[in-house]
């Protein structure tokens, strides 16, 4: 059992008595007295035991847990740096696995005589561990003195398989790494999380991942079949599998963006690539879009001749969602449905620039409607070098789902929220 520890609320949290709002997506929790004194307990800093309802809390993000003191220290650790060419930062005692490099890298602990992708090398890597945990390490990170201790803390819990650190970009000067400091898809944010597919923190980047030996090998290590987004499918495999993946900014680490313009338009169409084999992987893990049919219902007059129809139904909505939160605010429900139709716009406008614009185009031949589209989610992207970004990363979806022949990247999903609201499990006694 978990020892007792502090927690965070997450910042989407929102408290109304014994109905508490939270996580990501957002969940609502009805809650017994004893169930908001817990809750209030953990807004005080308290620590607090295991529970059926701090499990609940955690599983949806609505909580984060504040590790103190790790049953493992560095000596537990052995970082392995899978590298194509000699690696730019290499720790002292890292297993280095040469993935085909040529010329060889000299100090190479393994080496491949032929490329065989990073989740292979990281493998062979993890093949020779002999310590508890293992820290996959990019050949290209560069790691403060004080990256390791606040990822350590995590494993006190035994059901935590992975922890990543915030991955920002190395400000170099150049206009690549401009961007990328701004939009990189390796730094999810100053936010804790708990990593899963269709949150807020739905993947980390394998640039660096401390993970828990016995877990990853399991389940099977990386699957040496996925050229990208192989770090995206072991922890949405871990996840399934019932362990713990924590997403910890506490601990900063920095990657260095690509050299040069070609070099990051193929890195770009490269992650969009992986899209239709985890798709296949992983049914529904990667819908474009995840939103209340009336939520489409409303963007979707907007686009048309009908923008107040459009108004309307949004409205419409929001009222609906009042009448399904009772033992909440109006004022609150219907701010909430008003945000939620906000955000289901900038899914759309996204999904059209990453995934949909190819239909859209054929489309605009005739329809005005499909031109307006196309047009608004252009302009929505406010910068030309990321609407050069979402293309490049759809032309790798498009890419992926000729070869996969796979639509799963393409389909949304629609559902309407709160759902049944079920009682929360009181805690534990």
């Amino acid at each position: 059992m978990r020892p007792a520890i502090r927690f965070r609320l997450d910042n989407s949290v929102q408290r109304h008595g014994t109905v508490v709002i939270g996580g990501s997506p957002l969940k609502l929790f009805r809650l017994t007295t004893a169930g908001a004194t817990l809750v209030q307990r953990i807004a005080d800093g308290d620590e607090v035991p295991s529970s059926t309802l701090i499990d609940s809390l955690l599983r949806a993000g609505a909580i984060h847990p504040l590790p103190g003191t790790s049953p493992f220290t560095a000596e537990d650790v052995t970082i392995v740096v899978p590298t194509r060419g000699t690696p730019l930062n290499v720790p002292v005692g890292a297993i280095i696995v040469d993935d085909g490099s040529d010329p060889p890298v000299a100090a190479a602990t393994i080496r491949f005589d032929i490329n065989q992708g990073p989740a292979a090398a990281r493998n062979a890597g993890l093949a020779i561990v002999t310590t508890p945990l293992v820290a996959f390490v990019d050949a290209d990170v560069e790691l403060p003195h004080d990256w390791l201790e606040p990822l350590l803390g995590h494993f006190s819990d035994d059901q935590v398989a992975l922890v990543a650190p915030r991955v920002m970009t190395t400000m170099s000067g150049s206009a690549i790494a401009g961007y990328e400091h701004r939009r990189s898809p390796l730094d999810l944010g100053p936010e804790p999380a708990r990593i899963r597919a269709g949150t807020r923190v739905s993947y980390v980047p394998a640039a660096v991942l401390v993970c828990r030996v016995a877990a990853i090998s399991a389940v099977g290590g990386f699957d040496s079949g996925l050229r990208f987004g192989e770090d995206v499918d072991l922890v949405w495999r871990l996840d399934a599998a019932g362990w713990r993946c924590r997403y910890e900014p506490a601990s900063t680490v920095h990657h260095a963006p690509r050299a040069t313009w070609p070099g990051w338009i193929r890195q770009r169409i490269g992650y969009g690539s992986s899209a239709a084999p985890l798709a296949n992987r992983h049914p529904g893990a990667l819908c474009p879009v995840r939103m209340s049919p009336w939520s489409a219902a409303s963007w979707l007059l907007a686009m048309t001749r009908r923008p107040w129809l459009g108004v309307v139904i949004g409205i419409g909505s929001a009222a609906a969602l009042i009448k399904k939160l009772p033992d909440v605010p109006p004022h609150v429900a219907f701010r909430l449905a008003g945000l939620g139709n906000l955000h289901a716009g900038e899914q759309l406008a996204s999904a059209v620039r990453r995934v949909w614009w190819p239909l859209l185009i054929v489309a605009a031949v005739r329809s005005r409607i499909a031109r307006r589209v196309l047009f608004s989610a252009a302009l929505s992207a406010r910068h030309p070098v990321r609407l050069a970004d979402d293309i490049a990363y759809s032309i790798g979806v498009w890419k992926g789902i000729v070869t996969e022949r796979s639509i799963g990247p393409l389909v949304p999903e629609f559902s309407s929220w709160p759902g049944r609201a079920q009682p929360s499990p009181e805690p534990d006694r």
